[in-house]
C-alpha cells in the first residue's frame, strides 16, 4: 500500500513539473520519472509486458529524441527572443 501511494504521488509531483517547469531540460527529466513511475506501476498490477514497453519506448525513445532535439537547438537564439 505504501508503495503504492508512493509512486502515484511520484507520477502526480512529476507530471505537475512537466507542465509547470520554464526549462525545458527540467521538464524532460520530470517526464522521465513520471513514465518510469507509471511503469513501476504497470509492475504492481503484474503487468510486465506493458511496463517493459513503456520503458523501451517512451523513456528510451521518446525522452531522447526530446533532449537531442534541445540540445541541436542554438541558446543564443532562445536567449535574444526573450529580451
Amino acid at each position: 500500500m505504501f508503495m503504492f501511494l508512493f509512486l502515484a504521488a511520484s507520477a502526480l509531483i512529476s507530471a505537475l513539473l512537466v507542465v509547470r517547469s520554464r526549462e525545458i531540460v527540467h521538464s524532460v527529466i520530470a517526464l522521465a520519472t513520471c513514465f518510469i513511475s507509471i511503469a513501476a506501476l504497470y509492475i504492481m498490477l503484474s503487468a510486465e509486458f506493458v511496463a517493459i514497453i513503456q520503458i523501451l519506448v517512451y523513456v528510451g525513445a521518446v525522452v531522447v529524441v526530446i533532449l537531442f532535439g534541445i540540445m541541436l537547438t542554438k541558446r543564443e537564439i532562445m536567449e535574444s527572443e526573450k529580451r
